[in-house]
């Protein structure tokens, strides 16, 4: 299952090389919403792998973003112990215009069935 979320760019990692052929890099945006008169700001840290890990360098630092991503967990046993962790990994970023109405509670500024306009689609071939 596939998320979105649209956010502030607010920090940009170095790559890792974890492996000989298996590298990460991290990235983190800025989430604001207001809830019962409250303004409630999130950061959500985000990892993007292998040819993805390139992705954020096409925005700016304070550039307003929607990410596409999948939520994956591990699981692993170490000295008789369980231990989990959970990505939320990136697979696509996108340009969301500054001062385009939002429309109530979508959290995109295009209807869900609808394809993204030109200027929103990423040319890469993967």
């Amino acid at each position: 299952m596939s998320y979105e979320i649209i956010g502030k760019l607010v920090a940009r990692f170095d790559i890792v090389q974890r492996t000989e052929t298996f590298k990460t890099r991290e990235f983190v945006i800025e989430k604001t919403e207001d809830i019962n008169g409250r303004s409630i700001t999130n950061y959500v840290k985000f990892q993007c792998v292998q040819d993805k890990t390139a992705m954020p360098d096409r925005f700016n630092i304070g550039d307003e973003v929607k990410v596409l991503f999948n939520i994956k967990g591990t699981k692993w046993v170490k000295d008789g112990r369980e231990n989990y962790i959970t990505n939320l990994d990136a697979w696509r970023m996108e340009t969301v215009k500054m001062g385009q109405d939002m429309g109530g509670d979508n959290e995109y500024p295009f209807p869900a069935d609808a394809p993204p306009p030109a200027d929103m689609v990423d040319d890469l071939p993967f």
